[in-house]
């Protein structure tokens, strides 16, 4: 597995600093700040469009499976077979039946 800890470099934008522990003027801090906001933007942008692309599935999963519901229910004749045999029940016994 390779080795998470950051190396140490020469060059002086890319070795890491620490705010708390290093003194940095007003104007660092703020642009770290305005940096991070922008990291952040973008990142909850993508986290955006994947929530509501995972809401557009799911809500889409919800209809078809409601739908389905409906239209294979619609297609049963359960209260007409009951109401068949009640009507059976209610007539006279003959000979025929």
């Amino acid at each position: 597995m390779a080795d998470e800890t950051p190396k140490r470099s020469d060059v002086p934008f890319a070795a890491r600093i620490d705010p708390n522990k290093d003194n940095l003027s007003r104007e660092h801090l703020h642009f770290i700040k305005q940096v991070e906001l922008e990291q952040w933007k973008k990142k909850t942008q993508k986290l955006r469009t994947r929530n509501v692309l995972t809401g557009v599935v799911i809500g889409a999963a919800v209809l078809g499976i409601y739908g389905y519901t409906f239209y294979s229910v619609g297609k049963e004749r359960i209260m007409d077979e009951l109401d068949e045999e009640a009507k059976r029940a209610q007539m006279p016994k003959t000979g025929a039946n």
